[in-house]
């Protein structure tokens, strides 16, 4: 059973930076995707930001340029770098790992940015 583990979420003012890391109970190499989902209060569960194993990064519109996505193969980790954060990125944000036609998630780490 694949587990995902969450870490570095908080609360920060606006124009802050986070780091979200993810890691896997396994070796991510076996992972076609990974990437971040994000659910705010009242709203559906919205992409961030995804990689594959080759390492191609799919964004958001509303985060391109401020947030970075990563994946190190060898610490079976993929991290999400935030930069210039909005009261309007506030949200659970999930981890999110595919293996074949398997999705598997994290349980959710909470952001918060203060305005």
């Amino acid at each position: 059973q694949v587990q995902l583990v969450e870490s570095g979420g908080g609360l920060v003012q606006a124009g802050g930076s986070l780091r979200l890391s993810c890691a896997a109970s396994g070796s991510i190499i076996l992972f076609s995707n990974m990437g971040w989902y994000r659910q705010a209060p009242g709203n559906q569960r919205e992409l961030v930001a995804t990689i594959t194993s080759g390492r191609s990064t799919n964004y958001a519109g509303s985060v391109k340029g401020r947030f970075t996505i990563s994946r190190d193969n060898a610490k079976n980790t993929v991290d999400l770098q935030m930069s210039s954060l909005k009261p309007e990125d506030t949200a659970v944000y999930y981890c999110v790992a595919t293996l074949g036609s398997r999705d598997f998630w994290g349980q959710g780490t909470q952001v918060t940015v203060s305005s």
